[in-house]
């Protein structure tokens, strides 16, 4: 599917696409709200800027994604479902994921550099190297979580849950 019948189709009400293949498509600005995304590929795909809250993105494939966002105008996941998706290498710059739901998602070398994590579920995710300066994970759930390794200088981690967290060797938070 190409991008403009994915973006037809939604503005006609389909919400429905699941294991839909769109690698490499630039849906950059795009308001998606409560799409369903599962199982589809992402991968390399533009979304910076994206509007995807309440989106359902479990299983979906978003390595080397771009979902990065400036400040004002940020990539917005808010209460969307990425349980188990792949977000390896994805960037994910100053992105609002605030109640998103990551459990057991793949961030592994994502970049995660000030992004709003505020009460996120990540219980089990794969944070391994993952670059979490300035992120504010206030009150997320991290339990089991693997931080090997991440960065998290100037992190806000007050309220999260860390039991069972595998915690990278410094960490400097705020």
């Amino acid at each position: 599917m190409n991008v403009d019948t994915l973006l037809t189709r939604y503005a006609t009400g389909d919400r429905d696409f699941s294991s839909v293949e769109l690698s490499g498509a630039n849906l950059a600005r795009a308001k998606l709200s409560g799409i369903n995304l599962i199982r589809a590929n992402l991968s390399q795909a533009k979304l910076r800027n994206a509007n995807l809250n309440g989106a359902f993105l479990v299983l979906a494939d978003l390595t080397q994604a771009d979902l990065s966002g400036a400040m004002l105008i940020a990539v917005n996941f808010s209460g969307a479902n990425l349980q188990e998706a792949n977000l390896s290498h994805s960037e994910l710059i100053e992105a609002i994921l605030t109640g998103t739901w990551l459990q057991r998602a793949n961030l592994t070398n994502a970049n995660l550099t000030g992004a709003i994590l505020a009460g996120a579920n990540l219980i089990e995710a794969n944070l391994q190297r993952a670059d979490l300066r300035g992120a504010n994970l206030y009150g997320a759930d991290l339990r089991k979580a693997d931080l090997t390794g991440a960065s998290m200088t100037h992190a806000n981690l007050r309220g999260a849950n860390l039991e069972g967290a595998i915690m990278p060797d410094k960490v400097i938070t705020v």
